[in-house]
């Protein structure tokens, strides 16, 4: 049978982003999830429980390589070129105002994440939508009413933040690394385990979520 290259991408990475990418192939690993291959998850390989490594380090015209090759038998290896890459979807539109916001809705009809608050430009808005899709998955979960504080390895630009409002609810927020509150559950919860479920949906949801513009 002839070689088949089903996906193939190059782009450039920060050291956070590179292990926040390598981070979500691990984890799927562990759980015996499908392998998320692209950015968006929508090409997947489920994995075979045992499989070869292949590690390589090498020079070559100025250019360290670093590869790290996986394989398995292909009867035990499932691709899925067509995956399902999230659950939800980003609405985008425009508010009584005339600003622009957006929320993250699930497919049960549930908003799990919004902006909380407007942009005079639609970019900005899509700015921001972005910046979750590309944060959300890595980024570290901390206990602010805790003091608790994001370890310094890993992670992404952001952080999620659990706290507890005024009415003793149960709360969380993406705030980035330059202050700013990117998104937020929208809702308080009874529990701090509810809340982390919500936010947890919102990590593997938001980054392959499409984006639609919708009327209010």
């Amino acid at each position: 049978m002839s070689d088949e290259t089903i996906h193939e991408s190059r782009r450039s990475r920060t050291r956070q982003g590179l292990a926040t990418y390598l981070r979500r192939i691990a984890r799927a690993l562990g759980r015996g999830d499908p392998v998320p291959v692209d950015e968006d998850g929508t090409v997947t390989v489920d994995a075979a429980a045992t499989g070869d490594v292949e590690v390589e380090l090498e020079r070559e015209d100025g250019t360290v390589h670093f590869e790290v090759e996986m394989e398995w038998p292909e009867e035990e290896a499932v691709v899925d070129e067509d995956a399902a890459a999230s659950k939800a979807t980003f609405e985008l539109y425009a508010d009584s105002a005339g600003d622009f916001r957006w929320r993250l809705r699930h497919d049960n009809g549930n908003i799990i994440a919004d902006g909380g608050e407007g942009y005079s430009d639609k970019r900005d808005a899509r700015s921001g939508i972005e910046s979750v899709q590309r944060n959300a998955p890595g980024a570290h979960v901390v206990d602010v009413s805790r003091d608790e504080e994001a370890p310094d390895e890993g992670g992404s630009d952001a952080t999620f933040e659990l706290f507890r409002d005024s009415a003793d609810e149960y709360r969380w927020r993406l705030r980035h690394d330059n202050g700013n509150v990117v998104a937020d559950g929208g809702q308080g919860y009874s529990s701090k385990q509810k809340a982390k479920q919500g936010l947890r949906s919102v990590k593997s949801n938001a980054p392959g979520a499409a984006v639609e513009e919708s009327d209010e």
